[in-house]
């Protein structure tokens, strides 16, 4: 059997897909397992463009999620667009947010996409600058095992940010 993403060959864990049917799940290899709960590696996706096709939704719908996580490239978004989905799944993979539950520091619902601004001056470690108070971030990504976290683009560098210093637009 091989990964439902990238079709590796390789031993599979079953990732669960949250938000949808109870026990929905995709067999996923450990390279994207460890990328789906963390940091995307941009030129491993690219096979979501054969993948975002599977007959199985579980796999449908973690596919339309990364290609929102990756929506800052242009071949992401295409292949986006081009994906139809059924309107119960198209739901149900939008419905990341509330299995989630990222919250700003109002205690607003924070959904991928959305545009925050930044509450205070916040340095940003390795990048070598301050991200200052009122700077907005648009088209979010939520971290998707961590309810604290988002990341977005801040002077071209993208950069997790921790939800309690942000607000929603």
């Amino acid at each position: 059997m091989s990964c439902a993403l990238c079709s590796a060959d390789v031993p599979l864990s079953d990732y669960p897909v949250a938000g949808g049917p109870d026990g929905a799940s995709a067999a996923v290899c450990s390279t994207c397992l460890s990328q789906i709960e963390g940091e995307l590696e941009v030129n491993h996706w690219r096979c979501l463009s054969s993948s975002m096709w599977s007959e199985d939704v579980a796999v449908q719908v973690l596919a339309a999620r990364l290609l929102t996580r990756l929506s800052d490239q242009d071949w992401a978004r295409d292949l986006s667009d081009q994906l139809w989905l059924e309107d119960e799944t198209r739901a149900w993979a939008e419905n990341v947010a509330a299995a989630s539950q990222h919250k700003d520091s109002n205690g607003v619902t924070l959904n991928q996409g959305d545009s925050v601004v930044l509450i205070k001056d916040l340095v940003v470690k390795g990048a070598g600058f301050t991200a200052k108070r009122g700077t907005a971030v648009r088209s979010i990504s939520l971290v998707a095992d961590n309810p604290e976290h988002i990341e977005g683009r801040v002077e071209g560098q993208r950069i997790v940010i921790l939800t309690q210093f942000v607000k929603k637009k």
